[in-house]
């Protein structure tokens, strides 16, 4: 198993999203937009995952080459992308970010099939790959905290291309038959899909995505307007993946332990706790703190769980439409929601409210798991 050649990708992809995610609403805002229009770009950066995954998943599984889609996909988006320093118009970044994240958005959910593929029989394994992108994240992250003081959130693109070019580089080294041709799967797709607790995971899925959408999207933003400096933001980030880290090196012995229900179900309860927290003690340095460190819960933990369990429902040929499904409707569609609820509330009505929201998103989500997931250990 090329385990360096996989956790290359990892990181710099999520070292990518170590400088998108926390600073691109900055940008956004230094540009002059304000917390609507921030937001429906967000979304727009999500909601291409409904489409482009599935668009990409089918084809992935009908011809067995997903690598050559992840590298096709990692280059155009990479070329895409150099459109944002051609115009900052509304109307110019939103073709931008259609055509990249397009793109963009086909690359993980087929590598995350190659990368179990590669795994065998020892998916246990998959958390000490995956960590590599958590790494990768916490670098970039808090690097740039200090770096984009003030008017330097300007070189956000140009840093953003480089770990693009990153991406689309360490994509060269994984070998096409990491992928390979699956074996037929005994059960039709359609019947799989009719499955209540198949469609419980994908709703659980994406409830806990649009909760995290007033995170995504305006938690700089919000910390920012609370008195927050860039560097203490960026230690924030940096220390909520960090928290992720130590619970992927945790995830083989906690599986065993737990169980997925269980696991599950307690990383929706801590994640209704942390954006209940953020909403009501954004002043608090020490509960957000707090919060924070809830992020090895709310993603870490819930990521973990959920990816295990889409392998376990979505085997032989139906993976890459599986890891499609997870991508499209929890951060497409779950991701997207989150991101135009929360410009439109943190306009409305405040920005703690959009927090409560997403506290009520979470607690719905851990009702569905409660009734319709099933509690078999599942490897």
């Amino acid at each position: 198993m090329p385990y360096w050649r996989l956790s290359g990708f990892y990181f710099f992809y999520f070292a990518s999203l170590g400088a998108l995610i926390p600073y691109w609403s900055l940008y956004l805002r230094s540009l002059g937009f304000n917390a609507t229009d921030i937001g429906n770009l967000m979304a727009i950066l999500m909601a291409t995952k409904i489409i482009s995954p599935n668009i990409w998943g089918w084809v992935a599984d009908h011809t067995g080459r997903r690598m050559a889609i992840v590298r096709m996909g990692c280059l155009i988006s990479m070329l895409a992308f150099t459109g944002v320093f051609f115009s900052d118009s509304f109307i110019w970044l939103v073709l931008v970010i259609v055509v990249f994240s397009f793109f963009w958005n086909a690359t993980l959910p087929q590598f995350e099939a190659s990368t179990f593929i590669h795994l065998g029989d020892q998916t246990h394994r998959y958390s000490s790959i995956r960590l590599w992108g958590s790494i990768g994240f916490i670098v970039a992250v808090w690097g740039l905290g200090s770096l984009l003081e003030g008017e330097a959130i300007r070189m956000l693109p140009m840093i953003l291309l480089l770990l693009f070019a990153g991406i689309w580089l360490s994509s060269l080294i994984v070998p096409e038959e990491a992928a390979g041709h699956l074996s037929l799967d005994h059960e039709p797709l359609r019947r799989l899909l009719s499955r209540p607790e198949v469609v419980g995971l994908l709703v659980v899925c994406f409830l806990m995505q649009a909760s995290h959408g007033p995170y995504y999207t305006f938690y700089s933003i919000y910390l920012q307007d609370y008195g927050y400096s860039l560097s203490a933001i960026g230690g924030l980030w940096a220390l909520g993946v960090a928290a992720e880290v130590g619970i992927f090196l945790l995830m083989s012995r906690l599986l065993p332990l737990f169980g997925l229900r269980q696991l599950l179900l307690g990383s929706l309860l801590l994640a209704a706790l942390r954006w209940l927290i953020i909403a009501l003690y954004p002043e608090s340095m020490g509960l957000i703190v707090f919060a924070q460190v809830l992020h090895a819960a709310s993603f870490g933990v819930y990521h973990a769980a959920a990816i295990h369990y889409i392998h376990h429902f979505f085997t032989g040929r139906h993976q890459g439409k599986g890891q499609a499904l997870y991508s499209s409707l929890s951060f497409g569609v779950g991701g997207a929601l989150g991101s135009f609820y929360s410009g439109y509330l943190f306009e409305g009505f405040g920005a703690r409210s959009m927090f409560l929201l997403a506290m009520l998103l979470a607690l719905s989500g851990f009702l569905i798991a409660w009734r319709y997931l099933p509690g078999e250990s599942t490897k």
